[in-house]
């Protein structure tokens, strides 16, 4: 039973590999194979491969200095960090929260069979995650350092440990995660904010990881004496991969006691967790008036909740609402600095300055594209916004309004930030707020055509239409040529015109391009609307 349960949990986590939501069934033996191969390659061959040059710079260093141990702690914390952030969600969402808690208990299975199932589940997939990284330091480390009886046995033991361990935390964590889940109300606004600050934090580190190995390697013994003194089981900790006797007893022993604990726990807990439905309030009927809204006002506020319901629809449309303030933010902290760099650079042709932070401004703006999958997003209710007593133009006017409010509104303040710190002429700041509010009309128009012409309404997971659409790609990829010839083309030929000819003509292009658009999904759009 417990192989059953077991081979049934890692097949819903690997689901998208054996299975096509947007098609509806069993992908082919091929495309099963090309999904895991590609799986592996990215696992093993991109993050392995990341890891084992990380292992190999900082290795010979370390162990040339008589820190052997400061090298497995570094590496073994990283392994648990990423083999806690791969299982963590795998925890909450498998071990606490499955969807299939309610058929598997009222089943003849043990709960502890069930429980040792979900748990064996997540010791695999944070097995996989720290393997990642821990095995390439252990085979860096018996290939260029030392592969002794001790070494040899003392890794093995360390990789085991941190798997246990990884396993432990998870499951706090992941108990921790569906408690409060439990109590949220906006999750989908948490997981967006949760998301940002991993990749933030990602970037930040893989842009600052040089200079710390460099200041690592530099002053290792340093830092060895101040671990040894403020974290001493980190030293412990990583002795054990040396194959100090003393320290994998000490560690051994602190790790199996935590799993035991949380072994414990969670038995004691895993009944009341698995059968909650969520904290339900008792509300008091309160007589109010609710102010009426008209339609167009009433279809924004409906395509608006859609967005901010969903967090991949906000995450892989929406990313460009994040950055802009954050750019705009940073350019009047640091902008003087860009601008004199800018200048230098391209000094020698007037306006590539104002140019390239004009092409930057649209490179951040492209990055939204909600329009694009709206209508593919109505999948199967679609019938419901037709059958209304409105419009199509109205209802295609609303998935148009989101886009151009949450993009106009950043990129004007944007571009408030750029004329604080470049000294505009007033012609000059007219053309360039011109070309950008027309860049953002320009692609919320083009996603909507293209989300018309291209509509996927027979989906299974929003994932689909969000990030697997053609219309998704090409509006995404024209954002992107757009910002091109916009900077290219000055680069090469437009700085002939001068920048205020340049941005003139520019514009005029686009707004044409606009009016176009505009005119179709108005008469041919909203037809072709209500026979989808």
């Amino acid at each position: 039973m417990l192989s059953i349960l077991l081979k049934k949990q890692m097949a819903e986590i690997f689901r998208s590999y054996f299975y096509d939501a947007k098609k509806n069934k069993a992908r082919s033996k091929a495309a099963t194979a090309a999904y895991i191969v590609l799986f592996m390659t990215i696992m093993i061959g991109l993050l392995g491969g990341i890891f084992t040059f990380l292992s190999l710079s900082i290795c010979g260093a370390l162990s040339a200095a008589g820190m052997d141990w400061l090298y497995f702690a570094i590496m073994g914390l990283l392994a648990i960090l990423l083999g806690v952030f791969g299982s963590v969600f795998n925890t909450y969402s498998s071990l606490y929260l499955s969807k299939d808690n309610d058929l598997l208990l009222s089943m003849p299975i043990p709960v502890n069979v069930i429980m040792a199932s979900r748990l064996l589940s997540v010791y695999l997939m944070g097995l996989m995650y720290s393997l990642v990284i821990i095995l390439p330091a252990v085979i860096v480390y018996w290939v260029t350092v030392s592969a002794s009886a001790e070494a040899i046995f003392g890794c093995l033991l360390l990789m085991f440990l941190i798997s246990v361990f990884v396993l432990t935390l998870s499951c706090a964590l992941g108990w921790v995660v569906a408690k409060i889940s439990l109590k949220l109300k906006n999750k989908s606004f948490i997981t967006v904010v949760i998301s940002l600050a991993f990749i933030g934090g990602y970037y930040f580190f893989y842009f600052k990881a040089q200079t710390l190995i460099q200041n690592l390697i530099a002053n290792a013994g340093a830092y060895g004496e101040k671990i040894k003194g403020a974290a001493y089981p980190l030293y412990l900790f990583g002795r054990v991969g040396v194959g100090d006797a003393l320290a994998m007893a000490l560690v051994a022993a602190v790790i199996l006691a935590l799993f035991a604990l949380m072994w414990l726990l969670i038995s004691r807990s895993f009944l009341k967790i698995a059968t909650s439905s969520g904290r339900t309030a008792k509300k008091e009927y309160k007589e109010s008036k609710t102010k009426q809204k008209g339609v167009a006002a009433a279809l924004l506020a409906k395509e608006f909740g859609r967005f901010t319901s969903s967090p991949n629809y906000m995450l892989n449309c929406g990313l460009g609402v994040f950055l802009l303030p954050i750019c705009g933010i940073l350019l009047l902290w640091q902008g003087g600095t860009v601008i004199s760099v800018l200048n230098e650079l391209f000094g020698e042709r007037s306006g590539c300055t104002p140019i390239l932070l004009s092409s930057a401004v649209c490179m951040l703006a492209s990055m939204n594209d909600m329009a694009a999958p709206s209508v593919s997003l109505e999948g199967k209710s679609l019938w419901l916004m037709q059958s209304l007593p409105v419009t199509p133009w109205q209802v295609l006017r609303a998935k148009l309004g989101v886009q151009l409010l949450l993009t106009g509104i950043p990129v004007l303040f944007c571009a408030a930030c750029i004329a604080f710190i470049y000294p505009y002429t007033p012609l000059e700041l007219l053309l360039t707020v011109l070309v950008l509010v027309s860049f953002v009309l320009f692609f919320a128009l083009l996603g909507l055509f293209l989300g018309l012409k291209m509509p996927n309404l027979n989906w299974t997971s929003e994932i689909t239409p969000i990030k697997q659409s053609a219309c998704v790609m090409i509006t995404l990829f024209g954002g992107f040529v757009y910002t091109a010839l916009l900077c290219a083309g000055f680069m090469m030929y437009g700085w002939q015109l001068g920048f205020v000819g340049y941005m003139g003509c520019f514009a005029l292009v686009t707004l044409a391009l606009c009016a176009v658009l505009y005119f179709w999904l108005k008469k041919k759009g909203s037809s072709l609307f209500a026979t989808l």
